[in-house]
């Protein structure tokens, strides 16, 4: 595993926020972040941008963070959070996050506070901490990606926020509209530790956050304590099934037993490959990361990445030893 980048606690940290990101109001995380680094007699560049122009500004700014021996922050939702992340990881800088989405599953996760100013205070006296990675065909994510009714959900939840708002609610009714359509179903190869099968799926959906896992009910309850990276990631598998058993996993979902519900595998893994039949191999796939959706051209290859991201928080290995 690399080393650790090297940190001066003087250098100029390097903002990137989305304006568009969750519930963010942006004249008020600014001014929560710019008051916070004053009164820490702290520098700190706030970049503001469009969602299109994320990847260009994270990885200039990732490359500045390098050369100065600083770190970019976050400022925004999943998907804010993985454009970032991505520039991160791919340079070897620091990353710190103050989460403006709906659900900060990673934010959560690693235990960030939500409250902007909180957060900002909190990540100025954090050190570079390990956490895994998890990639699709070199894309990172943090939370999940997949294939299948997943993107779809995406894709109408993003238009019911555009046109109610965005809170949890409208994510809940856009998800119960998606699902009372006839989904397709997806005929699917997957390779696995060597040994490959056929099966048919709605949607193939891989897990790199423990507390989302936990909620759903397909990965067991951990203490505060126990650290979420495992080197490995978790495949959810929903099989094709009729109206009603969508409801029912709806609600095995909500209660926190979808593990338990009939119609649902899932199994860890390290390293997967999947690919679609042979008359679609040279079409693209839509697959979803961290809230994003995109296409890409098949096989499709999940894997945890070799090398961690450094994330800006809390150091508890001496609490924890304790």
């Amino acid at each position: 595993m690399a080393t650790p980048p090297d940190l001066d606690p003087t250098a100029t940290l390097r903002f990137i926020l989305n304006g568009r990101s969750g519930s963010q109001d942006g004249d008020g995380t600014r001014a929560a972040i710019e008051s916070t680094l004053q009164a820490a007699g702290r520098a700190g560049e706030l970049n503001y941008c469009e969602p299109g122009e994320l990847p260009q500004v994270a990885a200039r700014a990732a490359r500045q963070a390098l050369a100065e021996r600083s770190a970019i922050v976050a400022v925004g939702g999943d998907g804010t959070i993985n454009a970032v992340s991505q520039a991160a990881h791919a340079s070897g800088c620091a990353m710190g996050v103050i989460p403006r989405g709906t659900f900060n599953y990673f934010a959560r996760t690693h235990g960030l506070p939500l409250d902007v100013a909180e957060a900002t205070a909190q990540l100025l006296a954090a050190r570079p901490v390990p956490v895994q990675v998890a990639a699709i065909n070199e894309q990172v994510f943090l939370v999940n990606a997949s294939v299948g009714l997943y993107p779809q959900l995406l894709e109408d939840r993003e238009a019911w926020k555009s046109r109610f708002g965005r809170n949890r609610l409208v994510a809940l009714g856009a998800a119960f509209a998606t699902l009372m359509r006839t989904p397709n179903r997806l005929k699917l190869s997957i390779e696995l530790d060597g040994i490959k099968r056929e099966l048919r799926t709605l949607t193939l959906f891989v897990g790199n956050n423990r507390l989302q896992l936990e909620q759903v009910g397909v990965a067991e309850q951990k203490t505060g304590a126990a650290k979420p990276d495992s080197g490995r990631v978790t495949a959810v598998v929903l099989k094709p099934i009729g109206t009603l058993g969508m409801l029912r996993l709806m609600l095995s979902g909500a209660l926190g037993s979808l593990g338990e519900a009939e119609g649902i595998e899932h199994f860890e893994f390290e390293h997967m490959v999947v690919k679609p039949p042979s008359v679609m191999r040279l079409r693209r796939m839509k697959v979803a990361f961290d809230g994003e959706v995109a296409r890409m051209a098949p096989p499709l290859r999940f894997r945890v990445m070799p090398e961690p991201l450094y994330l800006l928080k809390r150091d508890t290995t001496a609490k924890d030893a304790a």
